[in-house]
């Protein structure tokens, strides 16, 4: 089982590295990554560490990039948290005490001075990472009231049904305080952002940095709320036209192209897995990021979709993220050239490639 109490231990004795200023929070921008991010910043500016500076990557964007150390430098934080972007080696930004705070498959391991690190990955049920920040908060000092935000995170990765499955005693009392439908219907709206064709976060974490729950997201009535629902109106057209898409078949593998400037393929490609129950689904849009093809693999049947992808990968290139995410829910984002080559190995035709 999940020790959440060891992981919030481990935590809080990082935490003690971080030097008096406030610190740095670097997160994912789906419900999961945000709830997380938004956890830990209200967590340590309860425990007079804050106001963090939380900054959301999206698309396209790496925590370990260039760009980002930049970006971090200039704000002096006295720590960096990187939550639900991965795990992997290297320093965020070199000689500044981090901590990664992930549940996905690391992509490798950083050494003691460059992170310490936080996963839930060899986990059973795996933890969210925004379970995880609900832990880490915990052990700052009285978080109660944060559970919330840790249920968003799990309903959104986990599904309600699975997120109560696995963690009834962390999901039962959110459920007594609020709806389903409420958790369920906040996450919709907290996602979309992200799916849409701008990709802007920043409503959605807005949001959550300030309610007290759910029904606050749920009535809010200004520019961020509003932002909301007009994304999620977007995707939804989007989805709707992509699930008019028929599939394409080779050996146990579905294919399910599409040409959007919304990231709607993981809806896609979850859509069809309860129908075609027998195949991995692969949900392609070439219309995401120009040059590349970004791609999500679902299953009902297969459980470690990550070896699955493994044992078919393509030669890669420096550029192109394959197999990353979780055994249940993976895929990544591979230049065009990349692509063609791996859908030609898998047995498709002319007709599963991009120009």
């Amino acid at each position: 089982m999940a020790d959440l109490a060891a992981h919030g231990a481990t935590f809080a004795k990082a935490v003690s590295s971080f030097g008096p200023e406030a610190p740095a929070i670097l997160c994912h921008d789906d419900a999961d990554g945000l709830s997380a991010g938004a956890i830990l910043a209200r967590a340590f500016e309860r425990a007079d560490r804050g106001p963090a500076h939380v900054r959301v990557i999206g698309r396209g964007e790496s925590a370990w990039s260039t760009a980002i150390r930049d970006e971090l430098a200039p704000l002096a934080p006295g720590g960096i948290v990187v939550t639900d972007l991965g795990v992997q080696a290297g320093a965020i930004l070199p000689g500044v005490p981090t901590i990664l705070v992930d549940h996905h498959v690391p992509r490798s391991m950083p050494g003691k001075a460059e992170a310490a690190v936080i996963s839930g990955h060899a986990d059973t049920p795996i933890p969210t990472s925004s379970l995880l920040a609900y832990a880490c908060a915990s052990s700052l000092g009285g978080a109660d009231d944060l559970a919330w935000l840790a249920g968003i995170g799990l309903v959104g990765d986990l599904g309600e049904r699975g997120a109560s499955a696995d963690f009834p005693d962390v999901m039962a009392p959110i459920k007594k305080t609020h709806t389903a439908k409420a958790l369920r219907e906040v996450v919709s709206l907290v996602n979309a952002p992200r799916r849409s064709a701008s990709g802007d976060a920043g409503p959605a974490l807005r949001l959550l940095l300030r309610a007290a729950g759910p029904a606050d997201i749920l009535s809010a009535a200004d520019p961020d709320a509003e932002a909301l629902h007009a994304a999620r109106a977007e995707v939804k057209a989007a989805l709707d036209a992509a699930r008019a898409v028929a599939p394409l078949f080779a050996g146990s593998v579905a294919l399910i192209r599409a040409d959007s400037p919304c990231q709607i393929h993981p809806l896609v490609a979850q859509s069809w897995t309860h129908r075609l129950r027998r195949q991995v689904v692969i949900g392609a849009n070439a219309g995401f990021r120009s040059g590349y093809v970004h791609f999500a693999a679902r299953s009902a049947t297969v459980p470690d979709l990550i070896a699955f992808l493994q044992e078919r990968a393509p030669e890669l290139g420096a550029d192109d993220q394959f197999a990353q995410g979780h055994r249940r829910a993976t895929g990544g984002q591979v230049r065009v050239e990349t692509w063609n080559r791996f859908v030609s190995g898998l047995g498709f035709g002319p007709e599963a490639l991009v120009s």
